[in-house]
């Protein structure tokens, strides 16, 4: 008989694997490239991006996500390119995936340039069973587990100066991340993104961008995350998110410089979990390599 500590782990394991597949940020305005491929090369400048993510604080075995990513456009062609390591940890399970990116983009107006992009992902997961503390050591139920999974994924990004719109498919292949028995614990789905969002000029020294991320898979409730961010004086940025029936966010960026960004974000849970945790906090930097023919005065909101 196993223990009760690790009949919740597995229950709770299983859960979150349900409802998170991928990463998850409250700040994925700026992190953009893990979700879809299109954005390589869009900010027209060489984008360094790293994000560090504590979900769940106070609850053992919690997410907790380092997501590091460089995309480029590729000198005056219409190609980009993008590489990105994501390392995300659940409980007894450790994440790793690493994709690499290339979009190409043609101009549709004076305004508007559209993106398609395709992107390829290698994906490490382990399962480490000593971290479930059974009460039998050395069960033949519970194994070790260390698997790699290829995946392809594609994305189109319509976007301009002021606005943009996205829809992507990061992972085309579904895989079966742990079996007991020929029967999975966790399978990853195919998801389906859908971002959005405008920059509204509300004086010289204050901009508005509301944006929204939505993510379909099957199986589980539709996922719809809004948020709205102010811009001051092109260098501070306050915001609040909601994500549908799970939690509200707050967020806070400053434009050090011309080429670097630092960012904020917390999260408080509307759901029953929030009696068993004090809530997730989410930092990021950003910085970007400017040359003398890209270099922009004003540094976009997305």
């Amino acid at each position: 008989m196993k223990s009760k500590i690790l009949i919740f782990v597995l229950m709770f394991t299983a859960v979150v694997c349900h409802a998170q597949q991928d990463a998850q940020y409250t700040q994925y305005m700026y992190n953009t490239i893990n979700v879809n491929p299109a954005y390589a090369g869009s900010r027209g400048v060489m984008s360094i991006f790293g994000l560090h993510r504590t979900q769940w604080v106070g609850l053992d075995g919690a997410p907790v996500t380092n997501a590091l990513s460089l995309n480029t456009p590729i000198n005056d062609s219409n190609l980009g390119i993008g590489i990105s390591f994501v390392n995300d940890r659940i409980g007894p399970t450790v994440e790793n995936v690493i994709s690499a990116d290339v979009s190409y983009t043609i101009q549709t107006s004076e305004a508007y340039k559209l993106s398609f992009g395709v992107k390829a992902t290698g994906n490490f997961f382990n399962l480490d069973v000593s971290k479930l503390n059974p009460a039998e050591q050395g069960d033949p139920q519970f194994q070790n587990l260390n698997k790699f999974s290829p995946n392809i994924g594609a994305g189109v990004y319509l976007h301009s100066d002021k606005s943009y719109i996205g829809i992507s498919v990061p992972n085309f292949i579904e895989s079966k991340r742990y079996n007991n028995n020929d029967v999975a614990i966790f399978k990853e789905k195919i998801s389906y993104y859908l971002i959005a969002g405008y920059v509204f000029d509300l004086s010289s020294d204050i901009k508005f961008k509301p944006s929204v991320i939505t993510k379909l898979v099957q199986g589980a409730p539709l996922q719809v995350d809004l948020s709205a961010n102010f811009m001051f004086n092109e260098k501070f940025v306050l915001g609040a998110a909601y994500r549908w029936d799970s939690a509200i966010s707050a967020m806070a960026g400053f434009q050090v410089n011309d080429g670097l960004f630092i960012g904020y974000g917390y999260d408080m849970e509307t759901t029953k979990l929030r009696h068993y945790n004090s809530g997730s906090h989410e930092i990021f930097l950003r910085y970007e390599l400017f040359n003398n023919f890209n270099k922009i005065i004003s540094p976009r909101f997305f």
